[in-house]
């Protein structure tokens, strides 16, 4: 072998071995395969948009969830008759069914066009995308080229995903496990400017001995007065109070004010240490959409398999 191709060869898989499956991840992995595969994505995710604005948080969330466990891999997807995949831990089922019929659906229109070529990784990775430019955000280049996992175990999830209580140490430590930084979790913490909660997530910031004292007063009694005590827990509440169909920076405006509706979103603000950040996102959308644009592309490539790894699921919900 001539001494520059073997050269060549080395470093490739120098490479791979480096950075995992996203040195083989490309915005253009299916230019020859599937050439119009984004736009018949976003084409479904327009029709699931227009029936329900509930889209845009359900996909959003599914794809933060399926890549924190496993890998960016669909593994979320997977329906189990026995009721042990990923998607049936406790810490999944309040992800709303919009969301999974949002990239069900979207699969069906590309198997229709590209039989066998498209992963469901890809397809949701495409959707969270598109129903973040959909409701005012930043647009951006997918990485594509994600192959579907081969294990969904709800047993795997526990301790994986961020809850509405955890502080900012705690926070920082799941995200670099997955290799984001604490800036990365920072912008990503942003997609809450959509999207709504149950009262149940945060009642205890009302309800324990003393209300919450990072709670802006005001804010806190218009909660009580949406959660009252003891109130039906699938009652829910919007993130964003005031712009909650609109992907913008007012997340981040409403924290210096104290209405946070999580605890690990207030957090944000009031620790020190990401204080800063959360002040200049809530002063500038710019700078707010381009961090959460690099983040929503580092946080694709967690864990994902590419190559011979995994499988390219017919359905999206079964193994092949």
């Amino acid at each position: 072998m001539e001494v520059w191709r073997f050269c060549l060869l080395v470093g490739m898989l120098l490479l791979m071995a480096v950075s995992g499956g996203e040195a083989q991840l490309s915005p253009s992995f299916y230019q020859l395969a599937c050439p119009n595969v984004e736009s018949i994505v976003r084409q479904a995710v327009v029709k699931k948009l227009s029936q329900t604005f509930v889209t845009v948080p359900a996909t959003l969330r599914l794809f933060f969830h399926d890549c924190f466990v496993e890998g960016c891999d669909a593994s979320v997807m997977v329906a189990s008759p026995s009721g042990d995949a990923e998607k049936d831990a406790p810490d999944n089922l309040s992800l709303a069914g919009d969301g999974f019929d949002t990239v069900i659906k979207a699969k069906q229109d590309v198997e229709a066009r590209c039989p066998g070529v498209v992963s469901c990784a890809d397809i949701l990775a495409i959707a969270a995308r598109d129903v973040v430019v959909l409701s005012g955000g930043p647009d951006f280049a997918v990485e594509l080229g994600r192959r579907d996992g081969l294990i969904s175990q709800a047993e795997r999830v526990a301790g994986r995903l961020p809850g509405p209580d955890l502080d900012l140490n705690r926070l920082s430590d799941l995200f670099r496990m997955n290799n984001l930084t604490t800036h990365d979790m920072i912008a990503l913490s942003g997609a809450h400017t959509v999207g709504f909660s149950h009262c149940s997530r945060f009642a205890g910031r009302l309800y324990s001995s003393a209300v919450d004292p990072s709670l802006n007063p005001a804010y806190a009694r218009l909660l009580m007065r949406a959660c009252p005590h003891n109130v039906d827990p699938t009652i829910a509440v919007n993130m964003d109070p005031f712009t909650p169909t609109v992907f913008d920076n007012l997340y981040y405006r409403n924290l210096l004010n104290g209405e946070g509706l999580f605890s690990s979103d207030q957090v944000l603000f009031t620790n020190l240490l990401s204080r800063s950040a959360v002040k200049r996102f809530a002063a500038n959308q710019t700078s707010f959409f381009g961090a959460f644009t690099t983040a929503m592309v580092r946080l694709g490539r967690v864990g994902v398999k590419t190559g011979s790894q995994g499988e390219i699921r017919n359905d999206c919900t079964a193994f092949n």
